[in-house]
């Protein structure tokens, strides 16, 4: 995993050639970068682990079962083109059904983000490793709320609902992709809600934020492993509360 950060230092800040993967539809863009990082991972797992499952952003998957390996090479590709920090190379583990391992490595400022079931959530920089922590007492009032863009939330269905919940807590802010979840499981961000997420835009996350002390779900309460739309929270009694208001039928 770590080997991948220098590939994606080769392009981030720097002139590199981008496609766009659903032109007249809406802006998708992917580097060289994401497809170099995708399949050293690739490589890696591989070699280590040949009869097991992989399922990744621009090579697809590569096999069936609900015991697999998920890679976002790049997630937050917008902000990597754009030179913004807010990316990260993301790796989980699904074993039957159940996201169990992740990791947000962030390889410019030096950061990563992981969560296994033997050592919990840890928050690992400079060679010094902290456990992670979301904010226990966070309570709706007083909560940081970030989502991505309000595009999402448009295409998704959801501006609304996420205005009314914007309208409930202390602060609202944009941006962050990966980095912003991240954040929840750090105790930064309270609240993060996104919608249009694919699956390896998330999974890798769960097990951080879970094993941080938040809640992970989709609309319907459950664990979103096919992504759509996600409320990461610091705590059960602030993702009830928030899921509450994203779910109340339109007046």
């Amino acid at each position: 995993m770590l080997e991948a950060g220098p590939i994606a230092l080769e392009y981030f800040r720097r002139t590199m050639v981008i496609e766009d993967k659903l032109p007249g539809v809406y802006y998708d863009p992917v580097t060289e970068a994401d497809k170099r990082i995708e399949a050293l991972i690739r490589e890696r797992l591989g070699a280590r682990f040949p009869d097991h499952r992989i399922v990744g952003e621009e090579h697809g998957d590569s096999g069936t079962g609900n015991t697999y390996w998920i890679i976002d090479p790049i997630d937050g590709t917008r902000s990597f083109i754009s030179g913004m920090p807010t990316w990260g190379i993301l790796l989980g583990l699904v074993v039957e059904g159940r996201p169990v391992a992740g990791i947000m490595h962030q390889p410019f400022t030096g950061e990563t983000y992981l969560a296994d079931p033997s050592a919990g959530a840890r928050f690992r920089r400079n060679g010094l490793e902290t456990p992670l922590r979301s904010r226990a007492d966070a309570e709706l009032q007083d909560a940081v709320l970030y989502s991505t863009h309000p595009s999402m939330l448009h295409r998704g269905g959801m501006l609304a609902p996420y205005e009314r919940l914007a309208a409930r807590c202390r602060l609202q802010r944009w941006g962050g992709d990966c980095y912003a979840f991240a954040l929840v499981a750090q105790g930064s961000i309270d609240l993060m809600v996104d919608s249009l997420l694919m699956p390896y835009d998330i999974v890798p996350l769960i097990p951080i934020i879970e094993g941080a002390g938040g809640v992970v779900t989709g609309l319907d309460g459950t664990s979103p492993l096919r992504g759509g739309t996600v409320i990461a929270a610091a705590n059960a009694r602030l993702h009830a509360a928030a899921l509450e208001i994203l779910t109340q039928p339109a007046c």
